[in-house]
Parts: structure tokens; C-alpha cells; sequence
């Protein structure tokens, strides 16, 4: 395959997946982060296609680190300091059971891989933030493609199973030890908000300042990197590079720039294919159980302390199920959470601690890989 062709496949995908989701409902219930791994792992599989490995490696080693300002922008720094206690202290323990659950099944788990280090540092990255963190986490640490791909996988499927359990019995279940939320207002009492979208145009300015900003800030956290080390130090890039964009959006103009969210969401589609393509399924079979049971502990082990803690600090069911829904998906999957619990109050605090999730992602998860390191 041409790179030309191959550069076009990568980033022109995901708006076919994103269209898909809108128009067909088996892709909008699978997503369209799974449908871009499948067609990736596709792409990269096909008999008689070569994929240039190198040119898929560099194009997603380029998405993560322009994902992670665009998604930052919107982040209400203040607001989110600003929330209510339970909710601080409930996204706070999730943080800590994410890190300490990640940490002790890395190392009970040990023996089955000479990455496991790695992949606890990612899993933190992932279930404190999102799939930006975890995916330049392990772009950091240099993981194999192999694992890459693997824990991505895991963690859709372990992640799926969490999620279904969230929209149908886990109200219920954390009500038998935890206390009801106080005073919640339902959902159907809401009008649902359904705005007038902005222009085109407008849209299209605002993606593009944004765009130039978070290229700006990804070469200047590579120019520093480069001055100090005189080379690319990837862990010193990202730090830069999250510090840099969380600055910037205490900067109103920059939070308020239309359209910088979805193009980071975008980006990390593009990485989804494009990593996909490195998965070469005569080599993904011998480590991929260890992966999935390794990824499946972490979730099973981090929420069922989190939940025990949150039992102990008296945080209610409802506020300890969306800082879980916050930190392991991210904002996406807040309203649709919120909706399934009956609690419109969810929502402000769920998006919030989601987005300061993103931001504490890669330092928690390059602290613990650290931390852990033989």
C-alpha cells in the first residue's frame, strides 16, 4: 500500500465511523473506538497488503500528543475545584484505588510478563483519565506494539462488560452499602438541551486555532526536551506538554474555542487505526489471556475498592458511581450514565472530574510505572 494511500486510510477513517454511529445502530452501540481498532487490526492483516509499519507508528505517535492539549482546553480548572466535597473526595479515591489496585496485581502478576510494570502504569493512566493517557503513557515507556494493542483491546471489552453493569444494576447494588444521593432531581424532568449547532464556519476557525495552538505546545514542550536532553525524552514531552495545556486553559478565549474537543476526540480515533494497523495477529495470541486477565483484574480490584472507601468516607451510591464512571470512560459516558441513575445533578461533576481525569491521567500513571520499575 502507498503511503499516500495509507496516510489517507488512517486519518479519512474515523469520519466514516463517526458518520456509521450516527446513521446505523449496531456501530453506535459498539462505538466508533472499536470500530477504528477492528478496521486498523484489519488493514494491517489483509493478505497481500503491506502496511508500512513505520509511517502507521509515526502518524499515531503523532495523534496522542496532539490529543492531549485539544481535549485539556475545555478543562474549567476552577469550577472543578470549586465542587462539591463528596464529589473531590470520591474522584480522589478513585484515583488512589486505580493506582494501588493497578500496583498490586502488577505485582502479583509479575511473572507473566517483563512489561508488567508497564502495563500498570498504563491501566492507571487509562482508569484515572482516559485512552489518551494510557496510550502516550505507553508511547513514553516504549511498550511493544503487541501490548499496546492488547491492553486497548482488553480494555474496551473488560470496560464494555463495567459499563453495562453501570446502566442496569449498579444503582441498586451500591445502594445496599452506600447511602442514596440527597435530594436528587430526576431526569425526566429536564428539558432535554438541544441548541442550535454553531456555524459552520465559526466551528471550522475555532477547530483550526485550536489545532495551531496544540501544535504550538507540542513543539514547545519537543524544543525543551530537546534543549535540556538533546533528544526526545517522551516522559519530560507529555509532562510539558499537559502542564502547558492546563495553563492555557485558564485562559478564557482558549477554553471557549469551538469544536477543540471533538477535534482531539478525532485525533485519538486516528490513533486507534493507526495502532491497529501494528497488530500482527500471528504474534498477538501467546500474551493476549495474560493481557485480558491482567486488565480484568485491575478494573475488578480498583472498583471494588473504590468502593469500599467511598463506604467508609460516606460518600453516597450515586456520587461514587459517577466519579467511577468519570475516571474509567471518561466524559462521554457521563450523561448516558446520569440518564441510567436518574440524576441530572450528576452531569457538571461528572464532565468536570472526567476532564481532570485527562489531567492527572499521566502524572499518576508514570508516577506508579516508575515507582514499580525493576
Amino acid at each position: 500500500m502507498s503511503a499516500p494511500l495509507l496516510v489517507l486510510a488512517l486519518v479519512g477513517f474515523p469520519t466514516l465511523a463517526l458518520l456509521a454511529a450516527r446513521h446505523l445502530k449496531p456501530v453506535a452501540w459498539v462505538g466508533p473506538v472499536v470500530v477504528c481498532y477492528a478496521f486498523g487490526i484489519l488493514l494491517g492483516n489483509v493478505p497481500g497488503a503491506h502496511v508500512d509499519a513505520r509511517l502507521s507508528l509515526s502518524v499515531s505517535e503523532a495523534a496522542v500528543p496532539l490529543a492531549i492539549p485539544l481535549l485539556l482546553f475545555s478543562t474549567d480548572v476552577r469550577r472543578w475545584l470549586r465542587l462539591a466535597r463528596p464529589t473531590l473526595v470520591s474522584f480522589g479515591l478513585a484515583c488512589v484505588s486505580a493506582m494501588v489496585g493497578a500496583a498490586a496485581v502488577g505485582l502479583v502478576l509479575k511473572d507473566g510478563s517483563d512489561e508488567w510494570w508497564k502495563m500498570s502504569g498504563m491501566l492507571v493512566g487509562v482508569y484515572t483519565g482516559g485512552t489518551a493517557n494510557m496510550n502516550a503513557i505507553g508511547l513514553a515507556l516504549r511498550v511493544r506494539e503487541e501490548t499496546l494493542i492488547l491492553l486497548n483491546t482488553a480494555d474496551i471489552v473488560v470496560g464494555a462488560v463495567y459499563l453495562l453493569f453501570l446502566v442496569t444494576g449498579a444503582q441498586r447494588v451500591a445502594r445496599l452499602f452506600l447511602e442514596p444521593f440527597p435530594r436528587a432531581t430526576g431526569w425526566d424532568e429536564v428539558e432535554e438541551e438541544g441548541g442550535a449547532a454553531q456555524p459552520l464556519a465559526r466551528r471550522a476557525w475555532g477547530m483550526a486555532r485550536a489545532f495551531l495552538l496544540a501544535a504550538l505546545l507540542v513543539g514547545a514542550s519537543v524544543g525543551t526536551s530537546l534543549l535540556v536532553f538533546r533528544s526526545v525524552e517522551g516522559p519530560l514531552v507529555l509532562l510539558l506538554l499537559t502542564s502547558l495545556s492546563l495553563a492555557a486553559s485558564f485562559v478564557p478565549a482558549v477554553r471557549a474555542l469551538d469544536g477543540a474537543y471533538a477535534l482531539g476526540d478525532y485525533a485519538l480515533l486516528v490513533f486507534c487505526v493507526a495502532v491497529g494497523t501494528l497488530a500482527d495477529a500471528s504474534r498477538l495470541g501467546d500474551a493476549g489471556p495474560f493481557v485480558f486477565v491482567f486488565t480484568a483484574a485491575v478494573v475488578g480490584v480498583s472498583v471494588a475498592l473504590h468502593f469500599g472507601l467511598a463506604a467508609l468516607f460516606r460518600i453516597d451510591a450515586d456520587t461514587a458511581l459517577i466519579t467511577s464512571t468519570a475516571t474509567i470512560f471518561g466524559p462521554p459516558f457521563i450523561a448516558p450514565v446520569a440518564r441510567a441513575l436518574g440524576n441530572r445533578e450528576l452531569v457538571v461533576s461528572g464532565l468536570t472530574t472526567g476532564l481532570m481525569g485527562y489531567a492527572v491521567g499521566t502524572y499518576l500513571g508514570l508516577a506508579v510505572a516508575w515507582l514499580l520499575r525493576p
